[in-house]
């Protein structure tokens, strides 16, 4: 990724519909090249943000710089939107043909009639649609009116493309091989792109760094795998399916680790926070390990684990191919199992298992001033 200025950012943005506030973002940058989503539930704001930073949604309140340049000021609003495409949730297509509509951005841009046609040809093949380049778009499925879409937007070779939930209408089978061929377009091209999506496995194929949205704000932007490992807040932890979410005490700080006392139970992780602070605790299901009660001690494929807790299996809730234990260990806790697995152990409402997790599994946040917890 580029350290040079930005290609786009926004500043202090915000927007209210009557006197409900719908964004504020005091800061977000998208750099050259990478792919950011915009995550979060239905009502975060995802949409918003997308729509002001294209200059879209005003009036607003702050500004959007391009390249540096602030739009409508050091730069013309129309000059700035020529730079950008947009897809959207509803492919909105001319009454005409696959190829005229792929056409269409070319022709405002005054391109000669050969290079249009050798552009529309190379993204109708990028998409997987040149066979239906005569075809009425009127006469196209969901998935071929979403590929013609995409296709226009991707055939202006825009500077960035922002993408609005492009996926969302589809049925499975359209929708999983269009994340593909997005993804590899995305690559070829390396186009900077901002994705709205409140799907996080669509977040985690696309994106350079995710920003998880929440009522509006921006909780946190990262690389997809330090948000997944670290959430910084109950939000994100939440959001992004932690599991676990857990509220305690330091209670002994041992240079490189620390246990945190939860009720009378005590859990290490890796850090050096000091005693006597007041932490939240993540854990991942996909984290913990759950074994056969031998009666005494865990199996001795457990012992590598710094965190391990007899525990009684207070529900089973079948989640497609796998399965969540929660669990009772003095505290709450829950675990991904596959269904072999739940066959294996016998995991049923009052089972008797032991539960282990490792240290640098459990994230830990230090908790400000009037926070709540569970």
């Amino acid at each position: 990724m580029s350290h040079e200025v930005p290609v786009i950012e926004g500043k202090d943005l915000r927007v209210s519909r009557g006197n409900t506030s719908i964004l504020d973002v005091p800061y977000v940058a998208i750099k050259e090249g990478e792919v950011l989503s915009l995550i979060g539930p239905n009502g975060a704001g995802k949409t918003t943000l997308l729509q002001t930073l294209a200059h879209l949604v005003t009036p607003f309140d702050g500004h959007v710089l391009f390249r540096g340049r602030r739009v409508g000021e050091d730069m013309p609003v129309l000059s700035y939107r020529r730079a950008l495409a947009v897809a959207f949730q509803e492919p909105l297509l001319f009454d005409t043909t696959v190829f005229a509509n792929v056409a269409s951005g070319l022709k405002i841009r005054g391109l000669g009639r050969s290079a249009i046609g050798d552009t529309v040809m190379e993204y109708l093949c990028l998409f997987g649609i040149a066979h239906l380049s005569d075809r009425s778009a009127r006469s196209l499925s969901g998935g071929e009116a979403q590929r013609t879409s995409l296709a226009r937007a991707f055939a202006t070779k825009p500077e960035v493309i922002f993408l609005d939930e492009p996926f969302a209408s589809l049925d499975p089978g359209s929708r999983e091989p269009l994340v593909d061929d997005v993804r590899a377009v995305l690559k070829k091209t390396r186009t900077t792109a901002v994705l709205v999506t409140h799907d996080l496995m669509e977040a985690l194929r696309l994106s350079d760094r995710m920003a998880v949205m929440g009522r509006g704000r921006i909780h946190q932007v990262d690389a997809p795998g330090e948000v997944m490992s670290r959430p910084a807040d109950e939000f994100v932890a939440s959001f992004l399916g932690a599991g676990t979410i857990l509220t305690g005490q330091v209670e002994e700080s041992r240079g490189d680790t620390f246990a945190v006392a939860v009720g009378d139970k005590k859990i290490e992780s890796i850090g050096n926070l000091a005693a006597g602070e007041t932490v939240s605790i993540y854990i991942r299901p996909e984290n913990v390990t759950l074994s056969m009660d031998s009666g005494s001690e865990p199996s001795a494929q457990l012992t590598s684990a710094r965190n391990v807790f007899p525990a009684t299996v207070v529900r089973v809730t079948t989640l497609g191919f796998y399965e969540k234990i929660h669990l009772d260990c003095g505290f709450p806790l829950v675990s991904y199992v596959t269904q072999q697995s739940r066959e294996a152990l016998r995991l049923g409402e009052g089972r008797h298992v032991f539960a282990s997790f490792k240290a640098t599994a459990v994230h830990v946040v230090r908790r400000g001033p009037g926070q709540t917890g569970n």
